[in-house]
């Protein structure tokens, strides 16, 4: 357990410092199928790694590549909607929430491949500043359903708040990834303390999965630094689309069994 631990830490935490999002989503299965935890005590688990792991991705970013009001309205907003999302994740059946969340990351995979002009969003405009008549219910929008998904799936939403970003609110790439794992800390910890009361956490496992996942996503981030938007954009879009069919065959292979 320990040694696939540290593998997929590895993995995990290069794709959170490299595009920003992507690794909590992996987390969860990793922890599940190659760490070999039930789905319960994987959840919160898998936000203490994801949410340590961003917090040091983000190191690199901290002068110029983070938003600090947009990161701190969304956080805000999605703190409410993971206790929400914890309670109704406790109700429904998950095989069909995974349907549901690989049907969502489809569509944001393919979006992602559009171009869409740097910085012409109503939180970037062109002119400078943020207009935030427009900006202000779509980020109160953005955390609100990111928060949800966070406490319902235990991810900390980087493959919508990726997307969210830089489609929806017009943030140029570099500062979306920046933005993002801000955002991730922020329901990460609000998702883990809506599931901790009641699991028993596997410190061992933890520290071995979250060490080598922040190790690699500092290492990941400053490289990142150096790559084009366009290819970031590229590459996470593509990644989201290969976890969402990776996520509806598991759904549907645990229908059939």
């Amino acid at each position: 357990m320990i040694l696939a631990s540290l593998l997929l830490g590895v993995i995990v935490g290069a794709l959170l410092g490299l595009v920003g999002g992507g690794g909590s989503i992996l987390a969860v299965p990793a922890l599940v199928y190659g760490v070999g935890l039930p789905l319960e005590e994987a959840i919160p688990t898998s936000l203490i790694v994801v949410g340590a792991a961003s917090a040091v991705a983000v190191l690199p970013r901290l002068r110029t590549g983070v938003n600090w009001r947009l990161a701190g309205i969304i956080g805000a907003a999605g703190i409410p909607t993971a206790y929400l999302g914890a309670l109704v994740n406790r109700l429904v059946d998950p095989q069909l929430l995974l349907v549901a969340f690989s049907v969502i990351m489809a569509i944001a995979g393919v979006r992602m491949f559009f171009a869409t002009p740097a910085a012409t969003g109503p939180c970037a405009p062109a002119s400078g500043g943020i207009w935030w008549r427009s900006c202000l219910p779509r980020a109160l929008a953005t955390g609100t359903v990111v928060g949800f998904l966070t406490g319902l799936l235990g991810v900390g939403g980087g493959f919508l708040i990726v997307p969210a970003l830089a489609l929806v609110l017009g943030l140029p790439m570099g500062v979306t990834i920046g933005t993002s794992l801000v955002i991730i800390v922020i329901n990460s910890a609000a998702g883990f303390i809506a599931h901790v009361s009641d699991v028993q956490i596997d410190w061992a496992v933890t520290g071995a999965f979250a060490g080598t996942a922040m190790l690699t996503s500092a290492i990941a981030g400053r490289l990142s630094r150096g790559i084009p938007d366009r290819i970031l954009k590229t590459s996470f879009a593509i990644l989201v689309l290969t976890l969402a069919v990776y996520v509806a065959l598991r759904a549907v292979a645990g229908w059939l069994s």
